[in-house]
């Protein structure tokens, strides 16, 4: 594929106005109307205590003229209540329209005592065009099981003719014990499970639909499909377990396949042809990446150096 990049198109800390001083914008991913796209994006806030929570903003913003011309301006989604699955954040979130209904498929996270973190996937719904959303319920939708005991997350649904819900996610293999210079390590896979009603899913347990590149330790994250030219594309990110904060060789990088039952799916990480800018805000690494289309154009959202904290950037495909 051939991409033409219009480059950082949003960054927090030139909106300080309108969203107050906000850390990040990490995992866009996009509400599409007639004229425009809303973009969703997991920020970090700093608590009384000092610790980092996630909380979901959008923007709007115009394709034609490239430019925001909108953003939210109550909160999006609560976080959860003491003691439940998206206690101190929502990172990544998902938008799916169904008909004339607006969902939000939503990775909640808490934090842990020997680990930092765990999460699940919730699921909410939005009554006002995708302005804010109302969680179907206090508890997740998919969460860890026998086979895939920890780190469930990262949902994206997609919803096909025979109405089904398909939906690609993540979960964790294991947790690598802490050493002097690196916190635990997590290692997690793109998974796939199936559903009827956007409610009850059926996992395929414990198996990983994408292939590792690096090493069996691979992490990857992420997952965002799409459909056009009679195939479906799969782009995600990965990266090392360890040492990936800082060592570009180790860092978060887009990977992509492709599928025609939306299962089974073949890696082939350079046929996405977007590779990293030298000496820019994606030098160190590209992240979370979103596909989506808008008046029959394909696009895509990422991430770039230090997990979005500059914010995030914006490619067009012109040539498959």
């Amino acid at each position: 594929m051939k991409w033409f990049k219009f480059g950082l198109i949003f960054n927090p800390e030139n909106h300080i106005d309108k969203f107050g001083k906000i850390l990040f914008a990490q995992s866009p991913q996009t509400l599409v109307f007639d004229d425009f796209v809303r973009i969703y994006f997991s920020s970090r806030t700093l608590d009384d205590r000092g610790k980092f929570l996630s909380k979901v903003y959008f923007i709007d913003y115009d394709l034609n003229q490239h430019r925001v011309i909108n953003f939210s301006t109550n909160d999006v989604i609560e976080l959860g209540s003491l003691g439940s699955f998206d206690e101190h954040g929502i990172f990544p979130i998902n938008l799916l329209r169904d008909n004339a209904e607006i969902f939000a498929i939503t990775c909640g996270w808490s934090r842990r005592v020997s680990v930092p973190v765990e999460t699940s996937i919730g699921l909410a719904k939005s009554f006002d065009e995708g302005r804010t959303f109302q969680k179907v319920g206090k508890g997740p939708i998919l969460s860890s099981s026998v086979s895939e005991p920890m780190l469930v997350g990262d949902g994206f649904v997609l919803k096909e003719a025979e109405s089904k819900y398909h939906m690609w996610y993540i979960f964790g293999k294991k947790w690598i014990q802490s050493t002097l210079n690196e916190p635990p390590a997590r290692v997690y896979k793109i998974g796939y499970a199936i559903s009827e009603d956007i409610i009850n899913w059926k996992k395929f347990d414990g198996i990983q639909i994408i292939e590792d590149k690096l090493n069996e330790n691979e992490c990857q994250a992420l997952p965002s499909v799409i459909e056009f030219n009679g195939k479906y594309h799969m782009v995600f990110c990965y990266r090392y377990a360890t040492d990936f904060r800082k060592n570009k060789n180790r860092g978060y990088k887009l990977g992509y396949a492709h599928s025609i039952d939306l299962k089974n799916w073949t890696r082939d990480d350079k046929a996405l042809g977007i590779d990293q800018d030298c000496d820019s805000w994606e030098l160190q690494m590209m992240c979370y990446p979103h596909f989506f289309k808008f008046r029959d154009q394909v696009f895509i959202l990422y991430n770039g150096n230090d997990f979005g904290k500059n914010g995030f950037g914006l490619a067009k495909l012109i040539q498959e």
